[in-house]
């Protein structure tokens, strides 16, 4: 079971999928062949955003630290060495096909503190507008423990969120989520379908099993109350097999996650309920037929500026009487949007000493309410 024509994915792949635990190298054969299904996904014009684990146990057999628990600055020094050989796998892997791709390093801070998750997101919708396949990975050199996420799981569904995807896919050393641990209890009932994250359904993860991993199921069910929150359906999948994107999109064993919303109707619930605005911009009429209509604010539409505000900040909409129309997150903030209102996109890099954005709320990120 698969979405219908998702437009962006993100492929999460985990430590003991890419790492051999005996040699502690990458299975280049494997990953090959996860590289020819990405190859396929690009060619059907779908965005892909690979999640990939692997650094720390690469780095491991770089430093001869196998088989230790390591302490946290031992790990940062794993990643820092394990994290070039692993870019660097990936790269070799999609230029077979052509296929250009971006190492992006994140830490918690990117999906709490608001610009820099705007930066994050920005980087990301920009490196897939120019057909470039982000590779992404938490950043364990400088992230300390209590600023980790702490697992690629959880990070691929913020990466979801971020990105507006439809689908995340979390290749796994097993094909889903059972009602106990399959491997410790043989009456384990296997889960295909889950439309709510119940309690029922928490209690039935456990912990990790593989030696070179973090992640375990219950790490993999709290990404999908992630990613179904954002309206991105989520799989887990057996990834062991070769071509095992291939395997799931042909219909192959897996439990499914079933969101039900869109990405963009559940962004757009979240700007609705879930945030406060931080200021107002009061528009012209012109604006306000042209918001009523579905589409984006322009600066030239609006006539005053309220409050203090910063670039990503939710704002209220108001017209020229005051009545509130909406709230959106402006792409300026407030001396900067005072700057341009009532000019063309042309002259904004005049006025502020940079090309910003043409719109100052694109139509994604706001709800009219009137």
């Amino acid at each position: 079971m698969t979405p219908q024509n998702p437009k962006r994915i993100v492929i999460k792949t985990g430590s003991s999928l890419m790492i051999d635990e005996q040699t502690g190298v990458v299975r280049k054969s494997w990953l090959t062949s996860v590289a020819e299904d990405i190859s396929t996904l690009r060619a059907e014009k779908k965005g892909v955003v690979v999640v990939t684990s692997g650094a720390v146990a690469l780095g491991r057999s770089i430093l001869g630290l196998q088989g230790k628990t390591l302490l946290l600055e031992e790990k940062q020094a794993c990643a820092a060495c394990g994290q070039i050989a692993l870019v660097q796998a990936w790269r070799e892997a999609l230029a077979k096909h052509s296929i250009s791709v971006a190492q992006v390093l994140l830490t918690i801070d990117e999906s709490d503190n608001r610009r820099r998750y705007l930066n994050a997101r920005n980087t990301l919708d920009t490196l897939l507008d120019h057909g470039v396949v982000p590779v992404i990975n938490e950043n364990d050199t400088v992230a300390t423990a209590e600023l980790r996420v702490g697992d690629n799981d959880r990070l691929s569904a913020r990466v979801a969120q971020m990105i507006g995807a439809d689908w995340l896919i979390l290749l796994s050393d097993i094909e889903g989520l059972y009602t106990a641990n399959p491997k410790l209890d043989g009456s384990a009932q296997f889960v295909d379908t889950v439309e709510h994250i119940t309690p029922a359904i928490e209690a039935m993860a456990g912990g990790a099993i593989s030696t070179v991993g973090s992640g375990g199921m219950a790490t993999k069910v709290q990404a999908a109350k992630i990613a179904l929150a954002a309206g991105c359906h989520m799989t887990i999948s057996d990834g062991k097999p070769k071509h095992p994107v291939r395997y799931l999109m042909d219909g192959g064993k897996c439990t499914w996650f079933k969101a039900s919303s869109t990405p963009l109707s559940a962004r757009k619930h979240w700007i609705s309920g879930s945030i406060s605005a931080t200021g107002a911009i009061v528009v012209d009429d012109g604006a306000k037929l042209a918001l009523a209509s579905g589409k984006s604010l322009l600066p030239a539409g609006v006539k005053s500026v309220e409050g203090h505000f910063e670039r990503g900040d939710a704002v209220q909409i108001k017209d020229s009487n005051g009545k509130i129309l909406g709230k959106g997150l402006i792409a300026y903030s407030s001396e900067d949007t005072a700057r341009i209102i009532g000019h063309k996109s042309t002259e904004f890099e005049s006025i502020l000493g940079f090309k910003g954005r043409d719109t100052l709320i694109h139509r994604d990120d706001m709800v009219i309410e009137v």
